[in-house]
């Protein structure tokens, strides 16, 4: 608030009072004028100040009453002897009383005679859940209330303050939180199972050229097996019919039977060579089925790594350069499938990265350490953006176009490794390309 200020009492009562006073005397007048002046300025910027204040205060107060009005919990304020001092719309609205029926009422008037003496017995409220009376003469819903102390600034305790929520919206609250836990895990299982079918589809394409080979020969060698029985049958027949010996030596030779039936023992052993083989592969599979079983057992992952980077390489169309930098055995505890899936996955990165390179290297490497095995995945690709480092094993994050990766392959892979306690990690190497490190803990002899 401005205000105008008069003109300066010293002017007014000297053109008062004229010539008439000695020069002393009108010096001391003056002076005497001028306090009163200091003072009456002073008095005025005192109200100004003080209406800023007081509007200042004004503010605030109605801040702190919107806050309260705004609060969904229940709010008590009570003095030192439990007398309540203020509440909230919530609580009047819980109990249905108007706000004059409560105020400067003892704390015990809004709970069951259960309850009061409860908290005259405790002498204290820090959790407790009670009935609070209604309106009606009943009791509302459990309530949950908490309680703090209140302290001044001289560590005076002047009352306390509670605070409380229905149980039963606790209760939805907590359902709630437990029903989108409960979807979150099942979404996340389906996308785990989501990219395990991924895994699958490429181990599938090494599979079906694995299989190919054994499965030609065998269908090469059944229709020469068929057309050797035509033949067989043939002169079997001359030889029932009692052909002249002449005749049945001349069939002999035109039908081949002598160089038939020295290939027939090849054919017989090589057809079973490439039934096995397929039946070596099947089983294979079914040892690395992706279900998940709950028995752990020793696992060979010289052996395990050594089969996924050739599945995927064999998919592959290109001609990659593969270095095996492994021993005959690495024995580790755990689940074959799932381990088969991480270097799958870890292989097929490797292939992706080098996809622009002339000469694709894909290398494994991997060492015995006292009780850690540790295996490096390297390929010769372009490495990965220093930004993209610490992000590579979140969810959901690729660096490939859209279409091409969900961003859950070495998600999935870091989840399995250390569900094998062990830890997965990935750098740039320093002659180009990614570098994974994975590190298990190491089967021993005694265990």
């Amino acid at each position: 608030m401005t205000r105008s200020r008069p003109d300066s009492l010293i002017d007014v009562i000297a053109s008062e009072a004229g010539q008439g006073l000695s020069g002393l005397q009108e010096a001391a007048w003056i002076e005497v004028i001028r306090k009163m002046d200091e003072v009456y300025s002073g008095l005025i910027q005192y109200e100004i100040d003080l209406e800023q204040k007081n509007a200042a205060l004004e503010q605030a107060q109605q801040f702190i009453a919107s806050i309260i009005a705004s609060m969904s919990d229940i709010l008590v304020v009570c003095d030192h002897k439990g007398v309540i001092q203020e509440i909230n719309p919530a609580l009047l609205s819980l109990t249905g009383f108007a706000a004059e029926e409560v105020l400067g009422q003892p704390l015990t008037a809004l709970l069951s005679a259960a309850d009061a003496h409860h908290l005259r017995a405790s002498g204290a409220l820090r959790e407790f859940e009670v009935r609070l009376n209604d309106k009606s003469g009943g009791f509302t819903e459990l309530v949950a209330l908490s309680s703090s102390v209140r302290l001044e600034r001289r560590r005076h305790l002047p009352g306390l303050v509670l605070v409380g929520r229905p149980v039963g919206a606790l209760r939805h609250a907590y359902h709630e939180l437990n029903a989108a836990h409960d979807d979150l895990k099942k979404a996340q299982q389906q996308l785990i199972q989501a990219e395990k079918m991924a895994s699958l589809g490429r181990l599938v394409a090494g599979v079906a050229h694995e299989l190919n080979n054994p499965i030609s020969f065998v269908y090469g060698n059944a229709h020469t097996l068929s057309r050797y029985a035509g033949r067989l049958e043939q002169y079997l027949q001359a030889v029932h019919d009692g052909t002249p010996e002449g005749e049945r030596e001349d069939l002999r030779k035109s039908l081949k039977i002598d160089r038939l039936m020295a290939d027939l023992g090849s054919l017989i052993d090589g057809t079973l060579e490439g039934a096995q083989r397929v039946a070596e592969i099947v089983k294979n599979l079914r040892r690395l089925s992706f279900a998940n079983p709950t028995e752990r057992r020793q696992v060979n992952l010289a052996e395990v790594v050594r089969n996924a980077c050739q599945w995927v390489l064999r998919a592959d169309k290109r001609a990659v350069t593969f270095e095996d930098d492994l021993p005959e055995d690495l024995p580790v505890e755990g689940l074959e499938g799932p381990l088969h899936q991480v270097f799958v996955n870890l292989a097929q990165n490797a292939m992706d990265a080098t996809e622009d390179m002339a000469h694709p290297v894909l290398s494994i490497s991997g060492r015995c350490h006292g009780d850690q095995l540790v295996l490096v995945v390297r390929d010769n690709g372009p490495g990965i953006r220093n930004e993209d480092i610490l992000k590579v094993f979140d969810p959901f994050f690729t660096t490939k176009p859209v279409g091409k990766g969900t961003g859950l392959g070495l998600w999935v892979s870091w989840s399995i490794i250390r569900d094998h306690g062990g830890a997965m990690e990935v750098a740039n190497s320093p002659d180009g390309g990614a570098a994974f490190t994975i590190v298990l803990p190491a089967l021993t002899n005694a265990e």
